[in-house]
């Protein structure tokens, strides 16, 4: 029988893929460890090694296809399997013979359905348990359509639709509240599901071209909806006057350089950012909806978004708290490059705390960023410029003076912290970057 080789998991949330370079041929000998295919999924493009020796013997995907986790993308002769016990000094023996009852019972991960369910637990991926949680599926009663019995996503959505279903047939008429019950019970409404209409012909009136809506874009559009749908966005802006730390870049940039870093003011921002979240710990938060609990993070893996010609990522700088400036500037400088070329290691966009988005290099002014689901708070930088400000001298009078100035934006989570923390957290990340000497001594 021939040797599957299926599509493996990379990473919790990540269910398909798209094949973007098939490096073997049908016929073709491979090592362990030979790169098969590259995939690029939700979050990066990746190549996949093969996971033993032997011969190529049919290719069932090409580029350009989406394939889903578990799915048969490659099969290898039998010689495969005979080279790999010889690889592995193992004698060969006659399998015994099964019955079929036998073997029925021995298949992986019996279907997980209704009250047959086993007492271990089912297999599903920890988004997926969370998608159940939300929308009160029991996990035991949903069928699995993945591998080895794996329970995806997409069978947690099914099977709501059909209690959903079902419990519309049961009863047209509303719940009334029973005259027992307590205030502080949630009541039960009548929630109105709209449902997104079919788009029009656009052909009839001129000339129209499609483009896949997949990978990267298809991600983004996903967690900007579940965050914009999830989270009440709340927007506190105000003014940073930089004069000071673009003066102390300018000085020092050519040394980072030649470390092979760049000093950019999103570097400043990291440092800036941690000593706000050590004196504001909420916005270094997630709200668990379903125990009804904050979980704060004792570490600070501030995420920075990237603009690539595919779309956004979002690299995540860790421990922000224990590098220095110089050491951050050279981690940035690489990651965000890896990121633009899809090169970065799916680890490496997870586990943010917080996120930065600098649209000043592009010319961006004061603009609202989407939080980065399931962090509570985000920092939007905008392009500086040089304007008149009115400032108290010495002789303590009102003068106008040229200063650079940054937009400065945050954007929170209203249900974990308040405008009044907002504004102080603002007030305490610009504070530190107007004065340099400042941040230097806040940073450790």
């Amino acid at each position: 029988m021939a040797r599957e080789f299926k599509m493996p998991d990379l990473g919790e949330g990540i269910h398909e893929g798209e094949i973007l370079k098939v490096f073997i041929s049908e016929g073709d000998h491979v090592n362990e460890g030979d790169p098969l295919l590259e995939v690029e999924t939700d979050k990066a493009a990746v190549e996949i090694p093969s996971p033993f020796t032997g011969i190529v013997e049919k290719i069932l995907v090409k580029t350009g296809d989406m394939v889903k986790v578990g799915e048969v993308l490659i099969t290898f002769s039998k010689e495969s399997q005979a080279q790999d016990k010889k690889k592995s000094g193992a004698i060969a023996k006659e399998p015994k013979p099964v019955a079929k009852d036998t073997e029925e019972k021995a298949e992986p991960s019996e279907k997980i359905t209704g009250s047959k369910a086993g007492q271990g637990p089912v297999p599903a991926s920890p988004s997926t348990r969370r998608l159940a949680g939300e929308l009160n599926v029991d996990l035991r009663e949903v069928p699995p359509s993945g591998p080895s019995g794996l329970v995806t996503a997409e069978d947690i959505q099914k099977f709501a639709e059909k209690q959903k279903g079902k419990t519309e047939e049961k009863s047209s008429k509303p719940e009334m509240p029973s005259p027992e019950a307590s205030e502080d019970q949630p009541r039960k409404t009548n929630v109105v599901q709209l449902s997104v209409p079919p788009l029009p012909d656009f052909s009839k009136w001129g000339p129209v071209e499609t483009i896949p809506f997949r990978s990267l874009r298809r991600a983004t559009a996903r967690q900007m909806a579940l965050s914009w749908s999830q989270i009440p966005h709340v927007s506190n802006q105000d003014l940073a006057d930089i004069t000071k730390l673009e003066a102390f870049r300018r000085k020092q940039k050519t040394k980072i350089a030649e470390k092979g870093g760049n000093l950019t003011l999103t570097v400043f921002a990291l440092k800036a950012v941690v000593t706000a979240l050590k004196a504001y710990p909420y916005f270094n938060s997630s709200l668990d909806t379903n125990s009804g609990e904050i979980i704060l993070k004792n570490y600070y893996h501030i995420g920075v978004a990237v603009n690539s010609n595919e779309g956004l990522m979002v690299p995540v700088i860790r421990d922000v708290d224990r590098k220095s400036i110089s050491q951050l500037a050279i981690e940035l400088f690489d990651m965000a490059a890896r990121a633009r070329e899809r090169k970065i290691g799916i680890e490496e966009l997870q586990g943010g705390t917080f996120t930065i988005t600098n649209a000043g290099p592009m010319g961006g002014g004061y603009f609202s960023p989407i939080i980065n689901y399931p962090e509570v708070a985000i920092l939007g930088l905008g392009q500086a410029r040089m304007q008149p400000v009115v400032r108290q001298n010495n002789d303590g009078n009102q003068e106008i003076v040229i200063r650079l100035m940054m937009p400065v934006v945050l954007c929170f989570d209203h249900r974990v912290v308040d405008g009044v923390d907002a504004i102080r957290f603002t007030r305490m990340v610009i504070e530190a970057l107007e004065d340099p000497e400042e941040l230097f001594l806040n940073m450790i």
